[in-house]
């Protein structure tokens, strides 16, 4: 995949286009927010209040408290049932706060946990249905499974924890410094001196932690990897007894994550107390200046001392947010570029425009001069390959590794598109097709079919969900697995294991053969479908192919002669050209690579 170049604020532009997706309830979080804020500085008043209020009564000569929106307890009423009323109010506002809190953090978990990541999510997965076979080819298996689970997450992390936490950020600040000022503003401009600083040591931390989660990402992908190809291959690991190889390669690929992730922290760990520590010389200023102006009697102990510093502390707490925010929006911008990876990604093949129906093929198909190349280099892996198959006829193919029979096939169903030349499906170039139409007229089956964990009635059905149970077992009858699957625990209701491990691979390709004709295609891809398999299952599922090939056009990718003479013809391929084509009588006595196959074959 072509490395995201956007700069972190294109990626952030994106990101708050992302969340304004989602702006109701992002709204609805802020007033909650707002609410709780101002309900917090109403109960800091209020102790203040509380405070002067009682020093008054002590010291009657001290200036009598400032009652607030021209409120004032009737003068029938005793110290304590003013001070009552007062604590009443706040136990009140207590509760609110509480019950408020409750709402705002379910309103955050439904925004962030139902809607953000699970649409993410579904988006990034969407898209990755949709990408073309090159997009597989260039990225590995970890990098995709990370990128709609943990980078999908980080990027839900930055609607939450920087986007919202920002603006209630810049919005407790506001209030908070619009408070102090209403207090005392000469006061509030020496405690806030330091808040430059503070902007400068977070920037200065942005750039360097960013390349460490550059990092880190690159690390778990490797490590997701390991753990996919070890599930994968098991059997291998235990057949050759390397359990502990491979789990000091696990260990190792562990290490390298936590050593960088320990490399974050020890950044993180100098930043925060940092910034703690620069917000403390507020404290220090408040105290000795504040205090000087209490004790002349400028400012009020409770409404003015004690409620300054309890804004302050609110205040620098929100000031201390900007680490964390920092922290976050580090992480967020790192998984969001890996996101928009994938979401930008072009989706190569696609029906054009004005795209040709091809509601059922006559199994027509011409390659001419065609060229192909994955990376699109100087050295394809087809060259200049042109021949024709007629409606319901047979084409077997035969090459050495390497030699682009698989290739070949890959393009009739456009999991390709060829460099040069163009492949026709009833003389109309498959470009042109509708691609769902095309594929829905051709069956595929592979060298190592895959199977779902689902039933083995889901499996045949996979292509055609909709399909009753007859036309499920008429298929199955035709690719020879009818009666293997009645004598499953549950029949066509046995549910299968990963990857279909508890069938044999006779039995698997037979599902798999029954799955591709269920669709009832009239070309069939057959890639050397019986390469892995003892002889005994060799007939099963040769007995499959011959039901499956009537009235279809086919090709065959093999390489036992058994199975290349069955076909009307064969081509034999060699570094991606077509070196002979013929019947295998025809072949056999041509000289060339046909022959000395057959002949090593028959000598065996």
């Amino acid at each position: 995949m072509q490395a995201n170049t956007e700069t972190d604020w294109t990626i952030i532009r994106r990101l708050l286009g992302l969340s304004w997706r989602y702006r109701s309830g992002c709204i609805k979080v802020f007033i909650y927010q707002f609410l709780l804020l101002a309900m917090g500085l109403s109960g800091l008043g209020l102790t203040g209040l509380g405070i002067d209020y009682v020093r008054y009564q002590m010291q009657p000569t001290v200036t009598p408290p400032h009652w607030p929106l021209g409120f004032a307890p009737p003068a029938s009423w005793t110290p304590m049932n003013v001070l009552m009323a007062i604590a009443a109010v706040m136990l009140v506002l207590a509760l609110l706060r509480a019950l408020l809190s409750y709402a705002y953090s379910i309103a955050v978990a439904v925004l962030v946990e139902r809607y953000i990541v699970v649409e993410l999510r579904a988006r990034v997965y969407e898209k990755l249905q949709r990408l073309s076979f090159r997009f597989y080819d260039a990225n590995e298996t970890g990098s995709i499974i990370n990128r709609v689970t943990g980078d999908s997450r980080a990027v839900a992390n930055f609607v939450n924890n920087v986007l919202m936490q920002s603006i209630i950020m810049v919005l407790s600040l506001a209030l908070y410094l619009s408070y102090m000022l209403t207090i005392h503003a000469r006061l509030t401009l020496a405690c806030l001196a330091v808040v430059p600083l503070l902007w400068v040591v977070a920037a200065a931390f942005s750039r360097v932690v960013q390349p460490q989660y550059v990092r880190n990402r690159e690390l778990v992908d490797r490590m997701i990897l390991h753990i996919a190809e070890t599930a994968q291959g098991i059997q291998t690991i235990k057949g050759f007894a390397r359990e502990r190889e491979q789990f000091q390669v696990f260990e190792a690929s562990n290490d390298a994550v936590r050593t960088q992730q320990q490399n974050i922290f020890w950044r993180v760990s100098v930043f925060i107390p940092s910034i703690g520590m620069l917000t403390q010389i507020s404290i220090f200023v408040l105290l000795f200046y504040g205090g000087h102006l209490v004790i002349t009697g400028e400012l009020p102990l409770g409404t003015g001392m004690v409620v300054f510093a309890g804004l302050l502390q609110q205040f620098s707490g929100q000031i201390s947010n900007v680490a964390q925010i920092a922290n976050t929006i580090q992480q967020s911008l790192v998984g969001a570029r890996r996101v928009f990876e994938v979401l930008d990604a072009p989706v190569e093949i696609v029906s054009p425009p004005k795209a040709t129906s091809l509601p059922r093929a006559r199994g027509a198909i011409r390659f001419e001069n065609v060229s192909f190349g994955y990376n699109g280099s100087d050295d394809p892996e087809l060259r200049d390959v042109s021949f024709e198959a007629r409606p319901g006829e047979c084409i077997a193919i035969l090459g050495a590794t390497g030699s682009g029979k698989t290739t070949l096939l890959s393009l009739i169903p456009r999991f390709y598109d060829p460099q040069r030349g163009r492949v026709l499906v009833d003389e109309t170039d498959v470009r042109d097709l509708n691609l769902d139409d095309l594929r829905r007229n051709v069956g595929l089956v592979f060298q190592e079919s895959f199977l779902f964990s689902n039933t083995v009635a889901a499996n045949i059905a996979f292509g055609h969900p909709h399909a009753s149970r007859e036309e499920i077992e008429r298929a199955a009858r035709i690719a020879a697995a009818h009666e293997f699957i009645v004598k499953l625990p549950k029949g066509y209701d046995t549910l299968l294991g990963e990857g279909g491990k508890d069938l044999s691979g006779g039995q698997r390709q037979r599902l798999a053969i029954a799955r591709a004709l269920l669709l009832d295609p009239t070309i069939l891809l057959l890639d050397d479908p019986t390469a892995a398999v003892d002889p005994e299952t060799e007939k099963e599922i040769l007995v499959a192919i011959e039901n499956a090939m009537r009235g279809r056009t086919t090709f065959i990718v093999a390489n036992r002669i058994s199975t290349l003479r069955r076909a009307h013809r064969i081509i034999v391929m060699e570094d991606g050209r077509i070196v002979q084509v013929g019947t295998h009588d025809e072949l056999m006595r041509a000289s060339g690579s046909y022959r000395r196959t057959a002949e090593v074959q028959f000598a065996e």
